[in-house]
């Protein structure tokens, strides 16, 4: 590789790092191709941290412990940071979050559901493929953080279920 041949991929990488920030993207892929078996693949993306003023309408509070059933240290850490739960279902992946099959369908699940292993939860539509996420465990759904068709970044929290 020649140093101009260099120079160049560092400023086609900076000028995919000012695209990535100017329209508000948290990742780009890019292949460039030189020739048969001479090629640059190219990945940019940043960590993106969700605000909890950022929330949907659809939240709905816990209910409110005893204080005999947990520590308040962990009460407090779980209501600030539902990530944290031990109850917490995550994003396997970053897509739009689907709460429905299709538009005017019941949902899949809601607050107070009874859930079984493997049951979906919800979809998530990453590159127009529609992922179903399947309850990892049984138990009842205490709430939903996330609203239908609201984006999801990779680790975000989508139910609680316990």
């Amino acid at each position: 590789m020649t140093q101009s041949r260099n120079d160049a991929d560092v400023a086609f990488i900076a000028a995919l790092a000012e695209l990535l920030n100017a329209n508000k993207l948290t990742e780009l892929s890019v292949k460039r191709e030189y020739g048969e078996n001479d090629s640059l693949n190219v990945r940019v993306s940043k960590q993106v941290a969700l605000a909890p003023a950022a929330a949907p309408a659809m939240v709905t509070p816990a209910p409110a412990p005893t204080a005999a059933s947990e520590p308040a240290s962990a009460r407090a850490e779980a209501q600030s940071d539902p990530a944290q739960h031990p109850g917490a279902v995550t994003s396997p992946m970053v897509g739009t979050a689907y709460l429905a099959a299709e538009p005017g369908a019941a949902n899949f699940v809601s607050v107070g559901a009874q859930v079984s292993e493997g049951d979906t939860l919800l979809i998530i539509e990453a590159m127009k493929t529609m992922n179903h996420i399947p309850a990892p465990r049984a138990g009842t759904v205490k709430r939903i953080l996330v609203g239908d068709g609201s984006p999801i970044e990779f680790g975000a929290p989508l139910m609680i279920i316990e």
